[in-house]
């Protein structure tokens, strides 16, 4: 396996394990509670993550190393079943699917990073950009999610809350 390969399959299968310790750890108030009006709590990011791992990446994933171009994805479409899970299921659920998609992975070869299809959106776009961005898709739902972990804490921390300003999420002006 390649160097980029490895450093996507690395952060593809340490993601689970951080939802879980989040998820097993913290209380479920601070995990619902969204930061500001209109913005995702960290269980909206989870919520995502599941719903990306079983209806998006994967399905790109195989379309990409058959030739088939991709169709439109629409991140805000409700999933009413996850909504009834508890965070436990979500992240049981999203570490079973990263499973079976690292072994997806695990396929892919040299040669297929080049492969290319349509994006609806993007246009031309290969194997090796889609690892990329499902990688750093990962990494910025749980930034988004610790961002919004984080702001209950910021309200109590007086004068060094300043230290955390680039963090702060405010709601916008309507």
């Amino acid at each position: 396996m390649n160097t980029m390969l490895e450093r996507v399959h690395a952060v593809l299968s340490t993601t689970p394990e951080r939802w879980q310790q989040l998820v097993s750890t913290l209380p479920n108030d601070l995990l619902i509670h969204p930061p500001a009006a209109g913005e995702w709590s960290a269980r909206s990011c989870l919520q995502h993550l599941v719903d990306a791992e079983r209806a998006l990446f994967p399905v790109r994933f195989r379309a990409l190393l058959t030739g088939q171009d991709f169709s439109d994805f629409d991140p805000n479409e409700p999933h009413p079943d996850l909504a009834a899970q508890t965070l436990e299921q979500l992240a049981i659920a999203f570490a079973q699917h990263r499973q079976e998609s690292l072994v997806l992975i695990q396929q892919v070869k040299d040669e297929d990073l080049e492969r290319t299809v349509q994006h609806p959106k993007f246009g031309t776009v290969t194997l090796a950009q889609f690892l990329h961005t499902w990688a750093a898709h990962d990494l910025n739902h749980t930034i988004q999610a610790e961002r919004a972990l984080i702001q209950p804490f910021m309200l109590g921390c007086g004068p060094w809350r300043a230290f955390f300003q680039d963090h702060e999420i405010v709601a916008p002006n309507r």
